[in-house]
């Protein structure tokens, strides 16, 4: 099951690729942070309007013009909506690298920035962390702490990591090597376990598993394996995007394997461009190329495949919310749907305006929290409106987002990756 997977913009420049603009303006109403507040210049075709002039030497980089690509949330809706086929993901890419290689941010931004990305793209680092937060939580102190308005006084980021904590899971401890469940293998597969996903969400990787082997296949999970570089990508931190990627691929590229397989959005984005990341580099072309052929969404690889394991009733109302780095990066939005329909007993609740993000968007809603809430509590307003049950999220990010906002309202919703809900199903399992 190879994924060819294409490379348009590849072999042009960014100028050339900005000239494809033609202000239909057709981006506008899909903008998010547009919505929010009407300005031009905060919009797709607005912010293209300013990296030429950038890239013109016309305009400067100063904090105000930073301020609009640091406002974007990347989100990629303007690229579903795009008559002109504009690749505006590999233009903010590309201007955010610009603007960490040559804008000094402010100090204390500097500083907060440089802790997050020594912290979420380590795994290890980030199981460390875990420890005092869980004793945070646990102790009580986190809910004194929250109830006594001391996050107040803090800055507005170190308030917002507190707001997205999650509750602590017991990590499993993943083998190489998973059987299938069934006489004859039918495909061979490997997994990238993600950083925050193996660490915060362990359940969504066991359940990713448990689907695979009890649909015939054997998985394979390479211990050395680390971050997809996601998270640099698309701050701008290119260089560190590829030693991540470079050391990623080095890990899987000797297994074979039919596919690899990606659980969270996010990262699938980024390890499907790994050739576009690599396309100038002669040394790294190929392998990168060959990898992202591999590449398939958890969501995407099942719909394609066959089932056969029994799927077992289950009742509940579900919301299913489309990350963006799924629906609009990948076009992946009518799998998870096949999967979660062939679940007897469930009802798939769409959400109104169900393709706008909800202000996660990697690390926008830790750097831009005050935009990512007003982006969110229109997410979660949409989310309520459908009187779920349980909410399902491809993507870890769009998860801790959505039920930090629940949280403030005092509202209790179940969440549950569409794997999780589908291995209930077939495992026979109480709902997540």
């Amino acid at each position: 099951m190879v994924n060819p997977h294409a490379l348009p913009g590849a072999e042009r420049s960014i100028v050339d690729l900005m000239s494809d603009c033609v202000h239909c303006g057709f981006c506008l109403p899909t903008c998010p942070t547009y919505n929010s507040w009407g300005n031009e210049m905060d919009s797709p075709r607005g912010r293209i309007d300013l990296m030429k002039g950038v890239n013109a030497g016309l305009i400067q980089l100063d904090d105000t013009v930073v301020a609009h690509f640091d406002l974007c949330l990347g989100c990629m809706a303007c690229l579903t909506s795009c008559p002109s086929g504009v690749r505006y993901d590999l233009l903010i890419n590309s201007t955010r690298s610009q603007i960490e290689k040559v804008h000094p941010r402010p100090v204390a931004d500097d500083l907060f920035r440089k802790m997050i990305f020594a912290l979420f793209p380590y795994p290890k680092r980030l199981r460390l962390a875990v420890l005092p937060l869980g004793l945070y939580v646990r102790s009580g102190l986190q809910s004194l702490v929250r109830r006594s308005g001391l996050l107040r006084l803090l800055p507005a980021e170190f308030a917002q990591l507190d707001a997205l904590a999650p509750p602590i899971a017991k990590e499993t401890q993943l083998a190489g090597f998973y059987p299938a469940r069934t006489a004859t293998p039918r495909l061979r597969v490997a997994m990238i376990a993600g950083c925050v996903q193996r660490v915060f969400f362990p359940n969504v990787n066991d359940a990713t598993i448990r689907v695979l082997t009890a649909e015939g296949c054997d998985v394979v999970v390479p211990e050395q394996q680390g971050c997809c570089g996601a998270l640099s990508l698309h701050s701008g931190r290119i260089d560190e995007a590829k030693r991540f990627a470079v050391k990623l691929i080095s890990a899987f590229e000797h297994e074979q394997v039919d596919a690899i397989i990606i659980n969270a959005a996010g990262c699938g984005s980024t390890l499907k461009e790994y050739g576009l990341i690599f396309a100038h580099d002669e040394a790294m072309r190929e392998r990168a190329q060959a990898f992202a052929a591999k590449v398939r969404d958890i969501n995407e690889f099942l719909a394609e495949l066959t089932p056969i394991a029994p799927r077992y009733p289950l009742e509940g109302r579900v919301a299913y919310h489309d990350a963006c780095h799924l629906a609009h990066a990948q076009g992946i939005r009518s799998q998870p749907r096949e999967l979660l329909n062939s679940i007897p007993g469930l009802t798939l609740c769409e959400i109104p305006n169900g393709e706008q993000c909800c202000g996660s968007a990697g690390t926008y809603n830790l750097f831009e929290a005050e935009s990512a809430a007003e982006i969110g509590e229109r997410k979660v307003d949409n989310v309520l409106s459908t009187q779920p049950n349980i909410l399902a999220s491809a993507n870890p990010g769009c998860t801790l987002q959505i039920q930090s906002l629940l949280r403030k309202r005092n509202v209790t919703l179940r969440a549950a990756h569409p794997i999780e809900i589908l291995d209930a199903s077939i495992s026979r399992r109480e709902l997540p």
